[in-house]
C-alpha cells in the first residue's frame, strides 16, 4: 500500500512539472490572433460599415504575417520595435467578397477591396449548419422521407460543395446529402440516397430539390463503433504501458516558441491551414550556433476527388483546406489517446461567422515519443577477443493535431529528430464516404459501380488523397538553390575491372521553375535544397534533403474540370521564388474556383530560382480503393515524408547524444 501512495504522488509531481512547461511571454509577431484581437477586428470592421453591419459575415480571420524581410529584421534585433499586428480579413456583403486588412496597434483599416475574381472564401461552421437544418422545414422533403417510412427525427443533413464545372455564372451554393442514423451514430455510411437538396447561401434558403430514386437504407447493425454498444466476442485486449518523465518534459515552450533538445521552432495555428511551424533552426555543436533550416512550414491544400462521374456523385471534389479549413476543423484532442501521458496540451481560437472568437481546447499535443526506434547502433565484432557495442535509443519530439473534415479524421504530425530530420506524418482515419445501393453480393453487379462493396446496399466509392506542403526552406540562410541528384547507369568501357556497369551521381542545378517540376518515380534522383553560399570543410554545399513517401500520381485528365482546379496536383514536387501572396496551391478563393489562381499558373512565368529565397511545394498523394477492413470504421493509413539533412553537418550531430537516464519504478509486485 505505502509502494502505491509513493507512485501515485510520483505520478502527481509528474503532472506538476508538466504545468510548468507553458510560460508567459510576449507577443511575437507570427503568434496567431489572440481572442482579443479576434474581438477588435471584428469592432473594427463592423465600424466601418456602419448602416450593413448585420449583413457582415465573417468568412476568414487570420495573422497577416509580416513582410519576411521585415520579419528577418526584426528577429535579428529582437530589442527592437516588432513589425507592425495585422490581420488579414475576407468578408460577404451585399453578396460580394471584401478583402481587408486591419492594424490592430493602430486600431485602423489599412486596405478594404472587393474581390471580383472567380471563387467563392472557406465556408464557415455557422452557415454550414443552419443550411444544413433547412430541409427539417421542407415540404418537398418531409414528404420524401414518409415516402421512405423513416423517423424525420432520426435523419441529419450535411453539407457539400459543388465544385465547378465550366459553368459561366456561379452562385455560392451548397448541396446537401441526408443520412439515418436510427440505431447507429454511425451517419455517413447510411445514406438517403436519391435525396439531394441545393441551399443558396447567399440567401440562405433551398433553391432547388431531387428526389430522382429511392434504395434500401444501408443496416445499421455493426456500424456503431461507440465502445459502449460493441458486443461479444471483443478483440485481444492490449496490455497498458506507462511513460513517466520524473523531471518533467525535455522541451519548453514560451508562448508559440518550443525549445527542445537541438531545436527551436514557433508553433501556429490559422483557421484553414491549422498547425504552422515556422523559424525552425537546430543547434550545432561543431559550430556552437543556431543554424536556419524551415521558416514556415504549413499543408496549403488537401485534394479529395471521387471517382463517381453520376448524378448524384460527380461534384464531389473535396479542397478540405481552402473549402472547409484544416484549422476550422480541428477536434480536441482526448489524453491518454490521441496522445501519450507525456503530452503537454495547447488550445487555439478562430472566429465565427460574426467575428467572435472560438476556443478549441487541445488543439495541439506536444510529447516526447519514446517509440522503441534506434537513432543508431553497432556492433564491431571485427576485433580479435573484443565485441563492441555501441546503441543510442531515438528519442524525437511531436507535434500533433487532428482534422475531422466530414466523415475523415486526419492525424498530423511534425516530428523533430535531434540528427536534424524533420518527419511530416499524415494518418487518414474515421469513415469511408458510401453509397447507397440495390446489390448485397458482388455477384449480382454487372457493370462499373465506381467502388467496393463492403456491407449490404453499401458501396465505397473510389478516391484520392492529395496533401499539398508548403516548405519554405531557408538552409543556413534564405538563398537556397534545388539540386537533382541524379543517379545515372554507366557502362564499363574499358578492361580493368570485371564489372559491366556501376552508377553515379549528375547533379544538376534548377534555374527556373520549370527545371524543378519533378513527377517522382519517373527517374532515379534525390532531391536537394543546397545553400550554395555555404560549404562543409570539405566543400560541399550544406544542404536538405527530401525524402518522398507514398508516390502516388492524379489519374483524371488534364481537361477534366477537378483537376483543372487541382492541377497543383500534376507534379509531386515545384519549386518558386518565395513571395508572400502564394501561400495557397488551390488559389485563396476556392469553392467553385476555376484554376486560374493555382501554383500550377502562378509557376508559368517561370521565374528564376538559383541561388534565391525558395519554396519548395511538395504533394504526397494516396489512391484508395476502399476494402472491407475500412468498413465500419477506417483503421488508421499513415503515410508520410521526411526531410534530411544533407552535407548540412561536418558529421553525424547525434555521434556524441548522451541516452536517456533510465527510469526505475517502484517495485509493485506483491507476493500471493
Amino acid at each position: 500500500m505505502a509502494t502505491t501512495m509513493k507512485l501515485i504522488l510520483f505520478l502527481l509531481l509528474s503532472f506538476y512539472i508538466f504545468s510548468l512547461v507553458v510560460s508567459s511571454h510576449q507577443h511575437h509577431p507570427l503568434d496567431p490572433l489572440t481572442p482579443s484581437e479576434f474581438t477588435l477586428v471584428r469592432t473594427i470592421v463592423n465600424k466601418s460599415h456602419p448602416s450593413t453591419k448585420h449583413n457582415i459575415t465573417f468568412q476568414y480571420i487570420g495573422l497577416d504575417e509580416p513582410d519576411k524581410p521585415v520579419l528577418l529584421s526584426w528577429l535579428s534585433n529582437p530589442k527592437s520595435k516588432p513589425p507592425p499586428r495585422r490581420a488579414f480579413v475576407i468578408t460577404r456583403l451585399d453578396k460580394q467578397s471584401h478583402e481587408i486588412t486591419v492594424d490592430l496597434s493602430t486600431r485602423s483599416i489599412v486596405s478594404d477591396k472587393i474581390y471580383h475574381g472567380h471563387g467563392y472564401p472557406l465556408l464557415t461552421f455557422d452557415e454550414q449548419i443552419v443550411a444544413s437544418e433547412l430541409p427539417q422545414t421542407y415540404q418537398p422533403f418531409l414528404e420524401s422521407i414518409k415516402k421512405r417510412g423513416l423517423n424525420l427525427s432520426d435523419v441529419v443533413c450535411s453539407d457539400y460543395s459543388v465544385g465547378w464545372f465550366g459553368e459561366v455564372e456561379s452562385k455560392r451554393v451548397l448541396k446537401l446529402l441526408c443520412f439515418y442514423i436510427d440505431g447507429s451514430v454511425n451517419l455517413y455510411v447510411r445514406p438517403l440516397e436519391g435525396i439531394t437538396l441545393v441551399v443558396d447561401l447567399d440567401e440562405m434558403k433551398i433553391v432547388e430539390y431531387y428526389d430522382r430514386f429511392i434504395v434500401p437504407v444501408p443496416k445499421a447493425e455493426g456500424t456503431d463503433y461507440r465502445a459502449s454498444k460493441q458486443k461479444p466476442p471483443f478483440g485481444p485486449r492490449l496490455n497498458g504501458a506507462a511513460l513517466v518523465q520524473p523531471d518533467g518534459p525535455g522541451f519548453k515552450i514560451d508562448g508559440h516558441m518550443v525549445s527542445w533538445a537541438n531545436w527551436v521552432f514557433h508553433l501556429g495555428f490559422d483557421v484553414r491551414a491549422g498547425p504552422i511551424i515556422s523559424l525552425a533552426s537546430i543547434y550545432d555543436l561543431e559550430k556552437q550556433k543556431y543554424r536556419q533550416v524551415l521558416y514556415r512550414g504549413f499543408i496549403s491544400e488537401l485534394f479529395v476527388p471521387y471517382m463517381d462521374p453520376t448524378e448524384e456523385w460527380y461534384y464531389k471534389t473535396f479542397f478540405d483546406s481552402g473549402e472547409f479549413g484544416f484549422g476550422q476543423s480541428a477536434v480536441s484532442l482526448k489524453p491518454l489517446a490521441d496522445c501519450p501521458a507525456n503530452a503537454v496540451f495547447l488550445d487555439s481560437y478562430y472566429a465565427t461567422e460574426d467575428g467572435t472568437p472560438v476556443k478549441i481546447s487541445n488543439t495541439f499535443c506536444i510529447f516526447e515519443n519514446h517509440a522503441g526506434h534506434i537513432m543508431w547502433r553497432h556492433t564491431e565484432l571485427g576485433i580479435p577477443g573484443e565485441v563492441i557495442r555501441e546503441v543510442r535509443p531515438e528519442v524525437s519530439l511531436v507535434v500533433r493535431m487532428v482534422s475531422t473534415v466530414g466523415n475523415y479524421d486526419y492525424i498530423i504530425d511534425w516530428e523533430f529528430k535531434p540528427s536534424g530530420s524533420i518527419k511530416l506524418g499524415i494518418g487518414l482515419t474515421g469513415v469511408l464516404e458510401v453509397k447507397g445501393v440495390t446489390y448485397t453480393h458482388m455477384d449480382q453487379i454487372k457493370e462499373d459501380v465506381h467502388g467496393t462493396l463492403l456491407a449490404d446496399n453499401t458501396i465505397g466509392v473510389y478516391h484520392d488523397h492529395f496533401l499539398t506542403y508548403y516548405l519554405d526552406l531557408d538552409v543556413d540562410g534564405e538563398a537556397n538553390s534545388f539540386v537533382k541528384n541524379n543517379l545515372e547507369t554507366i557502362r564499363v568501357k574499358d578492361h580493368n575491372s570485371p564489372r559491366k556497369s556501376y552508377w553515379t551521381v549528375v547533379s544538376e542545378t534548377a534555374k527556373t521553375e520549370l527545371d524543378a517540376r519533378i513527377q517522382l518515380g519517373l527517374k532515379q534522383a534525390e532531391l536537394v535544397v543546397v545553400n550554395p553560399n555555404k560549404k562543409t570543410k570539405v566543400g560541399n554545399n550544406v544542404g536538405y534533403r527530401l525524402i518522398p513517401g507514398l508516390v502516388a500520381h492524379p489519374l483524371l485528365s488534364d481537361d477534366d474540370y477537378p483537376q483543372i482546379r487541382g492541377a497543383f496536383t500534376n507534379n509531386n514536387v515545384w519549386v518558386t521564388p518565395y513571395n508572400k501572396s502564394e501561400k495557397w496551391a488551390g488559389g485563396v478563393y476556392v469553392d467553385q474556383s476555376r484554376g486560374d489562381d493555382t501554383l500550377a499558373v502562378w509557376s508559368l512565368r517561370n521565374r528564376q530560382i538559383e541561388n534565391k529565397d525558395i519554396v519548395l511545394w511538395y504533394t504526397i498523394g494516396f489512391h484508395h480503393v476502399p476494402c472491407q477492413e475500412d468498413f465500419p470504421l477506417m483503421p488508421t493509413l499513415s503515410g508520410g515524408f521526411e526531410l534530411r539533412p544533407t552535407n548540412f553537418f561536418d558529421s553525424n550531430p547525434v555521434l556524441k547524444t548522451r541516452p536517456p537516464n533510465h527510469v526505475h519504478w517502484p517495485n509493485c509486485t506483491t507476493q500471493p
